[in-house]
């Protein structure tokens, strides 16, 4: 049998803003490889420096280094680290490990939602009374992005998902011959394409999204407050954490930063505020933690829950540190399983 490493002394560490004593931890990121995250962008990079920041280990793995011995959830992992500078991260040892003696464990893996990321969830679920999971991987499994919205009907736009060109075309025609089609299953604007009545090119648009009749997509209204921005709200356990306002440029439809939509300060509104109440019970309840909501001219369009982004933006523009926040409340979270696992 493998040999695992002990849990790190918990020893006591300043918090960096205030006065307050500490315990050290240690959280295992489960996401891409740390090479792939952009500094200045990516919301793993800035809850990964805020750890740190904060005293505590991280610990990194992809989804295959996952695997179940003696019926618990490990991994082959290895100690990582971030910086301000170039080379801004970097690996440190090589360790096996145990899901269930780490204090967190951050489930940061970019989209698509596939088999390896299905059976990653299902290993990890081992570990979920013994460790804090962000998000919990049952979440995880039951929301997928595209998908969860229709739970709030009163919420999102005309919608259809099916596989049926002829229903597609129908649905086209109800929304006044404009509509966005969607992927289920992909992220960051792949494949989102706009649709009208008089392109030549709609049919084959169709047929390709749906692989011709065998994969159902989303079909949404298209509405046209898109231009002025597509607002990603930050839910942090259920409560809204704060607003970015994503623009796309004028020759794209997507607002998505990565494909260089313009990222602009912005408050919520009153019925934002009233949808987040609406909708932030049941991702609590699902264990759906730290989640990126969209939303189009007061609609709710996309609930993302895989690796939601946007963190390092909103807290340039606030002038303030949001990662700080969600780590601080991690710690929470981390510090009341630790009690319950030591009191069973």
């Amino acid at each position: 049998s493998c040999t695992f490493r002990s849990l790190i002394d918990r020893r006591p560490i300043s918090d960096g803003r205030n006065s307050a004593i500490l315990p050290s931890m240690r959280f295992l990121f489960v996401m891409d490889p740390l090479e792939t995250m952009h500094p200045e962008k990516d919301t793993s990079f800035a809850f990964m420096r805020a750890a740190q920041k904060r005293g505590h280990t991280i610990v990194h793995c992809l989804l295959q280094d996952l695997f179940v011995q003696e019926g618990k959830a490990h991994a082959a992992a290895r100690t990582a680290s971030v910086r301000p500078t170039a080379p801004f991260s970097s690996y440190g040892e090589s360790q096996l490990l145990s899901a269930h003696d780490v204090d967190a464990v951050l489930i940061r893996k970019d989209p698509p939602f596939d088999i390896a990321y299905l059976n990653a969830t299902q290993i990890l679920d081992l570990a979920r009374h013994d460790t804090f999971i962000m998000n919990d991987p049952r979440g995880l499994r039951d929301a997928d992005e595209k998908l969860f919205a229709l739970h709030f009907s009163s919420w999102i736009p005309r919608t259809c998902v099916t596989s049926d060109s002829q229903r597609i075309r129908t649905f086209l025609g109800e929304c006044g011959g404009a509509a966005v089609i969607k992927p289920i299953g992909r992220a960051g604007g792949f494949g989102v394409l706009k649709l009208t009545s008089q392109d030549i090119n709609t049919p084959s648009i169709v047929s390709l999204l749906t692989e011709e009749g065998k994969r159902p997509v989303m079909v949404q209204e298209y509405l046209p407050s898109v231009r002025q921005g597509d607002k990603r709200i930050l839910v942090l356990d259920g409560k809204p954490l704060g607003a970015i306002l994503r623009v796309p440029r004028d020759d794209d439809l997507r607002a998505n930063i990565h494909v260089g939509g313009s990222v602009v300060g912005s408050d919520l509104t009153a019925e934002e505020v009233a949808l987040v109440a609406d909708v932030g019970p049941v991702l609590r309840a699902a264990g759906l933690y730290f989640v990126g909501l969209d939303v189009i001219g007061g609609r709710l369009t996309e609930v993302n829950v895989t690796s939601p982004t946007g963190i390092q933006e909103l807290g340039r523009l606030n002038g303030t540190s949001p990662e700080d926040e969600v780590i601080e409340w991690l710690e929470s979270k981390a510090e009341e399983i630790a009690k319950g696992r030591r009191a069973r």
